[in-house]
């Protein structure tokens, strides 16, 4: 019997599975969807016990008719900066997931920023002070649920990222993946281990986070994940980002890959965990050697456009279809919900919208919309080491008109997979890797397979002066968030 594997991607909106065979090949697929709440401005939450239900509802749908004797280990990617508390005893969450996108920390972040402590700390660990990362999360669900940090401290409390929940639940293990660990902002990047003078810092106890473990493992042996045979090996964890990179044979220099989800990352390897410019350093994998990363993150790409769909109570799929073959009539959106990502990392900035009229219709919106993704991505594109390729995946991407205007643009010829679920699959690239079903060979050549290519249509000037009315509409979000006039230099 061919040895199959299993790989699950816990995103921000749903839960994937796919069944992958000893060549690679996917051969069936499950999926459950997810929903965020979004109890006040910034904030942003998820239900816990929903997100483990979605992966045993996924892993379900793909095995359905399938022999789960056959499954030789299984594959996790999970979203990354999300933070749960839990109780370790029973394992069921004491408060609601915050979401990557929630913003809960930013007021706790500008005290240590004003404290002179910035610098430090994305020296250590190569992101910048910003609501994002998990830290400022973490220390918020312990304020709110164990001020004293007593249980947390006791080890009577876990805290931690979407994947260290999931292998405590499923395997009984208490382990965090050193990629997804390094997103926390409590990791030494060099040391690979968790830091403790940002431990004190942010006031996480150690004893409430899992011991960090390479992405290979050992992550344990899974039960109660039926249909699965109990004491079926956990082979690979990695970040959603990290394994989308890992699917494109990302290893290989001077390869930038874009997706675009919920928000939208661009990550390429490195050779060294320091900072480069706007960008983070992050670790993208460890297999015994760690794997260095530059990355942009962008808050808002696809969830503006499903913003816009619930505004006008359309599908989101319609309002791709209204963008395609459109034309923003001079309409600028700058989609800073919960403030801007990279390159200029403002927790403050506030969406804008400009250059609209009485004329103005649902195609010019919905043409607005798409450009701001693409807008975002140039802006990253551009604060990036130069890339010898660029290749864009997710959701997202399967739009032509996104892709010939990401071209448009940032002037690089854009080439987009035609396979989906990165994600997932480079989970179960790199779980095949650990059972030897294939090399790093096969993988590049796989990556490399029937890849379009999007190639820039404008010419120099038509480009500056996209980008530059899109800058000034970009400031005017800063500076209406922050109250004061920013220099433009």
């Amino acid at each position: 019997m061919r040895p199959y594997v299993l790989a699950v991607d816990q995103g921000t909106s749903s839960t994937k599975a796919l069944l992958v065979d000893s060549v690679g090949d996917v051969v069936a697929r499950g999926g459950a969807p997810l929903s965020q709440t979004h109890p006040g401005p910034g904030l942003v939450e998820q239900d816990g016990l929903a997100v483990l239900d979605s992966v045993r509802a996924a892993v379900a749908d793909c095995m359905k008719g399938r022999d789960p004797h056959a499954v030789a280990g299984v594959a996790l990617s999970t979203q990354r900066e999300s933070a749960l508390l839990w109780d370790a005893a029973t394992g069921r969450p004491v408060a609601p997931l915050l979401s990557w996108q929630d913003q809960r920390g930013a007021e706790r972040a500008a005290c240590l920023e004003r404290d002179g402590l910035g610098a430090k700390i994305r020296h250590r660990t190569g992101l910048p002070l910003d609501p994002m990362f998990s830290a400022l999360k973490m220390a918020a669900l312990l304020d709110a649920h164990d001020p004293s940090r007593a249980l947390s401290r006791s080890g009577a409390l876990r805290l931690g990222t979407v994947d260290a929940y999931l292998l405590h639940e499923l395997t009984g293990e208490t382990v965090t993946e050193i990629g997804n660990a390094s997103r926390t902002q409590l990791l030494d990047l060099t040391e690979g281990d968790w830091d403790d003078e940002l431990l004190d810092v942010f006031d996480i106890p150690a004893a409430a986070l899992g011991r960090v473990v390479a992405s290979n493992g050992p992550f344990g042996k899974l039960r109660g994940l039926d249909p699965l045979i109990d004491g079926t090996p956990v082979l690979a964890v990695l970040g959603d980002s990290h394994a989308a990179l890992f699917a494109h044979a990302g290893w290989r220099s001077g390869t930038v890959k874009v997706t675009y989800g919920t928000g939208s990352s661009a990550m390429t390897i490195a050779d060294a965990p320091e900072p480069a410019g706007r960008v983070c350093s992050t670790i993208a994998w460890s297999t015994g050697r760690t794997a260095y990363a530059h990355e942009a993150n962008i808050r808002s790409t696809g969830r503006t456009l499903t913003w816009l769909a619930e505004l006008l109570g359309v599908p989101t799929e319609e309002i791709i279809d209204l963008a395609t073959g459109a034309d923003a009539g001079g309409v600028t959106l700058v989609p800073a919900f919960g403030g801007l990502g990279a390159p200029w990392w403002d927790a403050h900035a506030v969406p804008v919208l400009t250059g609209f009229e009485l004329g103005t219709g649902r195609p010019q919106l919905a043409r607005a919309a798409l450009d701001s993704v693409a807008l975002q991505v140039g802006d990253v594109l551009a604060a990036m080491p130069r890339a010898s390729q660029v290749i864009a995946d997710g959701g997202l991407s399967r739009s032509d008109a996104l892709m010939q205007m990401q071209a448009d643009v940032t002037g690089v010829a854009i080439a987009r997979t035609p396979h989906h679920d990165l994600s997932a699959a480079g989970a179960a690239h790199l779980a095949g890797l650990t059972l030897g079903l294939w090399t790093t060979g096969d993988l590049e050549e796989r990556a490399d397979e029937d890849l379009r290519i999007f190639t820039p249509d404008w010419d120099d000037a038509r480009r500056r002066s996209v980008v530059t009315r899109w800058h000034r509409c970009l400031t005017s979000a800063r500076e209406l968030g922050s109250g004061e006039e920013l220099s433009t230099s």
